[in-house]
């Protein structure tokens, strides 16, 4: 008798591990969707920066720092502790000011730099680069795929830097 519910915990342990990889193993699967990111960008919403980060660091995506560091930076503005802001924001600076030293021609990054450099604090020394990535963005504009062009849209109608006069 002892055995034998022995062997049934033993076998609902691994469907319960089973169950708990399969789901974990999805989790990691999911596939990075600009839309998504994009709305966690525009989101007040640490939980959905949190969740797009995780999917980003799991998948290998071109400029995948890119996308890390700016949603930490956004991250940065929206956590409570001063120590941990301040870290966030190094931390996705350097990853995103990283790839643009790689590659200054991908406009998407600097509209990335931009909306953080627009809304940065001024103590974070952080504005250098507004106007020369307004003109570059202006400029590239027309050839950036049509989700990018629109997000950028819907910015620029809230932006004190990017107007949709720009386009």
């Amino acid at each position: 008798m002892f055995k034998k519910i022995t062997r049934i915990f033993c076998i609902a342990a691994i469907v319960n591990l089973c169950v708990i990889v399969t789901v974990r193993g999805q989790e990691a699967q999911q596939k990075f969707d600009k839309k998504i990111f994009y709305s966690a960008m525009a989101s007040e919403d640490v939980d959905a920066i949190n969740n797009e980060h995780a999917i980003i660091h799991s998948n290998s995506i071109e400029g995948k720092d890119a996308f890390e560091g700016v949603l930490l930076m956004k991250k940065a503005d929206l956590v409570g502790n001063k120590k941990e802001k301040l870290n966030l924001f190094k931390s996705g600076k350097a990853k995103l000011e990283g790839v643009i030293a790689k590659d200054s021609t991908n406009a998407e990054f600097r509209f990335f730099r931009l909306q953080i450099q627009e809304h940065a604090p001024k103590f974070l020394k952080y504005h250098d680069e507004l106007e020369n990535d307004r003109q570059y963005i202006r400029k590239a504009f027309k050839g950036l795929p049509a989700d990018v062009q629109q997000v950028i849209m819907d910015y620029s109608k809230k932006s004190k830097i990017l107007h949709s006069t720009d386009f």
